[in-house]
């Protein structure tokens, strides 16, 4: 920019050769000079008008639009559209294998009091005493007019107890918003979920946690933030568990047991469709631990995993299908029978004269202690505990229980050839139901090995080989013949349509002193079906039961487990989707070259 001098020398010499003052030639430069500055300025201002003026018009434009947009539509209630995640339940739902809901969480409230803060203590004391039978009017009382400043009243109310403690009226009654856990189908698989308490908790919230069942075992995954809520699905099936849990109940009644377990399972994928333990409990409401008394008598206590027993001539079968398996002997082998069988002070007995001799069939299906302790002799000690331990007989089952670390089996100090003889019939090792199920499923399944376990499955999982295929058939063929024969042990198992293969069991009941009760027994029956093409396991145990048939009392377990599993089969296989079959006869001189 070129400045132009306010005293041009050439204008000032001219106007004084004209005798001019050129004073009047700087003031004129400095005028022009201000008045383009003035010039320079306003153009700058409205050129910066202009441009807010353009921004005013375009957003009162917009806003116009949008106005007039909303004008036009209908109404609707406004939506979050956050991108966080979404703050899930404090502890995952619970569902079956059909995904209905086993356990779930419910909004509550719990009631405490701030006695400083009330103004009839006395009234409201007595108006909760009348809402809440379990409370104590005369404690209540002591309570808000003593020197505590707080008090719980409930850990959790009913929305009708909450309206009841609200019409009181009493200022120094608060309430405490927290979220609890809810079993909506109350003792239905009581011991299969355990159930939860409160933990960490105050005025406002409380944390839930899992006591026992799978609330117990998965309670750090029901509890994970990063699973969002998803929830744990269960092999069981809710119609299953109260079908079984229905004919159960009244099975024990009918049959005078003051305790009954059962598990039906899958032998492929030995997930488990039903587990049931009686007396059970709610677990909405579960009772408190045992102070006093054996642990069985309690209602938490879970027959079918924690109880171990005697399960006597259910384990007949693993030594007859080991000394198959060992090639010792075939199902037509004759074994001598002739007792009683002495081993030192010690005498083995069977039930009934069955003779001289009997096949290894015969031996099953008359159930001969005799005959099963001459086929442990030939197996040895080695070999028995061997296949035992594959089939899992000596530890606690991993099923997915918090109570299934106690179900320990009890194994003899000593063993002998004498404990292998007892064993064999059932008798010196004891075991859980749940044991018994997965022994019978590698039976069922063809000699394979499978886990037992609570939750849904994809798929067959089956583990190792323990017996060869053609043993496990065998084994199948003669347990059928326990029940289809008229001289089997379980004749009364038959259900029309549904071929059923399986054991008895009637074990002496120990007593916690020492030595067995002459009148109090452990009844069991062990099955597979349908027989022809095994796929379910179904285990019914009753304790010391006793029922009147044909003028006698009967406690054996063809009197009393069979029946009771005949109609929890009848009830629970077409809810299985299992249609009647008639069962295949052994066609005489054909083989069958395809199906």
């Amino acid at each position: 920019m070129i400045r132009t001098p306010l005293r041009p020398l050439a204008r000032i010499l001219d106007a004084r050769q004209k005798g001019e003052n050129p004073d009047v030639i700087e003031n004129e430069n400095i005028r022009q000079r201000h008045e383009d500055m003035r010039n320079a300025a306003r153009a700058r201002a409205e050129g910066r008008l202009l441009v807010l003026g353009l921004m005013f018009f375009c957003a009162f434009t917009v806003v116009g639009a949008r106005m007039g947009l909303m004008a036009a539509s209908e109404p609707a209630e406004p939506r979050h559209r956050g991108g966080g995640v979404e703050i899930a339940a404090q502890r995952a739902d619970i569902v079956d294998r059909q995904g209905r809901i086993l356990a779930t969480n419910m909004e509550t409230h719990s009631l405490y009091a701030h006695p400083h803060q009330m103004i009839e203590p006395e009234r409201a004391a007595r108006a909760l005493a009348g809402i809440f039978p379990d409370l104590q009017e005369d404690k209540l009382t002591k309570l808000f007019t003593g020197s505590r400043k707080f008090v719980w009243v409930k850990k959790t109310l009913s929305p009708e107890q909450q309206q009841a403690v609200h019409d009181i009226g009493e200022p120094g009654l608060l309430f405490g918003p927290r979220e609890m856990r809810l079993y909506p189908n109350g003792s239905v698989a009581a011991h299969v979920l355990g159930g939860a308490r409160f933990d960490k908790e105050d005025v406002s919230s409380a944390d839930v946690v899992g006591v026992a069942g799978v609330e117990g075992f998965f309670d750090k995954t029901l509890r994970d933030p990063a699973r969002q809520g998803a929830p744990v699905q269960l092999s069981i099936d809710l119609t299953l568990q109260s079908a079984s849990e229905d004919v159960l109940s009244s099975g024990m009644k009918l049959m005078n047991a003051k305790g009954a377990a059962s598990v039906l399972m899958d032998a492929y994928t030995g997930e488990i469709l039903s587990m049931v333990s009686l007396p059970d409990f709610d677990p909405n409401n579960r009772p408190h631990p045992a102070s006093a008394g054996h642990p069985d008598d309690h209602p938490t206590f879970n027959r079918a995993v924690q109880g171990v027993y005697e399960l006597g001539s259910t384990f007949k079968i693993f030594a007859s299908a080991q000394a198959l398996d060992l090639g010792l002997v075939t199902p037509e082998t004759p074994i001598d029978i002739r007792g009683p069988l002495k081993w030192g002070k010690h005498t083995i007995k069977d039930f009934s004269n069955y003779g001289k001799e009997l096949s290894v069939t015969k031996v099953i299906v008359k159930s001969s202690n005799i005959g099963t302790a001459r086929l442990a002799q030939r197996i040895g000690v080695t070999r028995q505990k061997e296949f035992l331990q594959a089939l899992g007989m000596f530890e606690h089952t991993p099923v997915e229980l918090t109570e299934a670390r106690g179900g320990n089996p009890l194994l003899p100090r000593n063993w002998s050839e004498l404990s292998t003889m007892t064993i064999s019939y059932g008798h010196g090792l004891s075991t859980s139901p749940l044991h018994l199920a997965v022994g019978y499923a590698a039976i069922a399944n063809g000699g394979r090995v499978v886990v037992p376990t609570l939750l849904k499955q994809s798929g067959s999982q089956l583990g190792p080989q323990v017996l060869a295929a053609n043993s496990a058939e065998a084994s199948r063929a003669m347990l059928r013949l326990v029940v289809k024969h008229p001289d089997g042990t379980a004749n009364f198992g038959e259900v029309a349509g549904y071929a059923v293969a399986g054991k008895t069991g009637t074990a002496d009941k120990p007593k916690p002193t020492g030595g067995y009760y002459d009148d109090r027994v452990i009844a069991t029956f062990a099955s597979l079906f349908p027989a022809h093409d095994p796929r379910y396991v179904l285990i019914v145990t009753l304790d010391e039961p006793a029922v009147m048939a044909l003028g006698e009392q009967r406690r054996t377990a063809g009197w009393t487990a069979v029946p009771v599993a005949a109609e929890m089969i009848t009830r629970l296989a077409p809810l299985m989707g299992l249609r009647p079959q008639v069962e295949p006869e052994a066609m005489a001189g054909i083989t069958l070259a395809s199906q």
